[in-house]
C-alpha cells in the first residue's frame, strides 16, 4: 500500500481474477465511500472528490473491462494518478449531467470557462480551482466541456481552517450564467479533511 506516498502503483492493484472475484464487494465498497465525497451545485452539476481509492478503484474497473493489460496498467497509471490528493489539497472531477442533448449544448455554450470560476469558500474566503492542463475544457465557440478535473491548493493555514468543525465551507461558482453555491454538510467535510496530511 502506497497511500502514504500518495500514488497508486502496481503493486497496490490486484490481477484479474482475484479482482473478478472481490469486484462486487470492492464496487460496494467505494460506492459506500463515494457517498459523503459527492456535491451537487445548481440544477445541473456535480463535484465528485477523488482520492487514492476512489482512483484506484475506476483504474481496477477499466483494466476489467479493457483487458488491455501492462500496456493499459501504464496508460491508466497515468491518467489517474495527478488525480490523488497530495496532502494539501482537494481534487475533484466536475460534471456537468444532463441527459437531454439540445439543453446540454445549451448549457455548455453558456458556460465557457467555468473550470477557471469555482471555488471553494472558507469562513467566507475564496480559494479558486486549478484545472488539470491535460486538454483545453472550453473550446474555441465558447462551448465548455462536460468533464473538468480540478485541483484546490490550500495553504496550511488554509487546511486548519477547513478542519475546524465550527469552520463554514462552500463551494460554488462566480460564472455569470451559473452563480450558485452550497455548503458542505458535516458529513461531507470530515470525508474530504481526511484528503490532507
Amino acid at each position: 500500500m502506497t497511500i502514504e506516498n500518495r500514488k497508486i502503483e502496481s503493486s497496490d492493484l490486484l490481477e484479474y481474477s482475484a479482482y473478478a472475484k472481490e469486484r462486487r464487494s470492492i464496487r460496494k465498497e467505494v460506492v459506500q465511500m463515494k457517498k459523503n465525497r459527492r456535491v451537487e451545485l445548481g440544477p445541473h452539476s456535480t463535484f465528485y472528490f477523488e482520492n487514492f481509492f476512489t482512483m484506484k478503484a475506476q483504474i481496477q474497473e477499466m483494466l476489467y473491462i479493457e483487458k488491455g493489460g501492462d500496456e493499459q496498467l501504464k496508460d491508466e497509471l497515468e491518467a489517474y494518478n495527478p488525480l490523488v490528493p497530495q496532502g494539501s489539497e482537494l481534487v475533484a472531477t466536475y460534471m456537468f449531467e444532463i441527459d437531454n442533448p439540445n439543453t446540454r449544448k445549451k448549457v455548455l455554450s453558456s458556460l465557457g470557462n467555468v473550470e477557471n470560476k469555482l471555488f471553494i469558500s472558507i469562513n467566507g474566503t475564496k480559494l479558486y480551482a486549478t484545472p488539470e492542463e491535460d486538454v483545453d475544457r472550453t473550446d474555441n465557440s465558447g462551448k465548455t466541456s462536460s468533464v473538468h478535473f480540478i485541483h484546490f491548493k490550500f495553504s496550511d493555514k488554509q487546511v486548519e481552517e477547513f478542519k475546524n468543525s465550527s469552520s463554514r465551507i462552500e463551494i460554488g461558482t462566480d460564472h455569470d450564467n451559473y452563480l450558485h453555491s452550497t455548503v458542505l454538510s458535516k458529513e461531507v467535510k470530515e470525508a474530504l479533511a481526511k484528503d490532507f496530511r
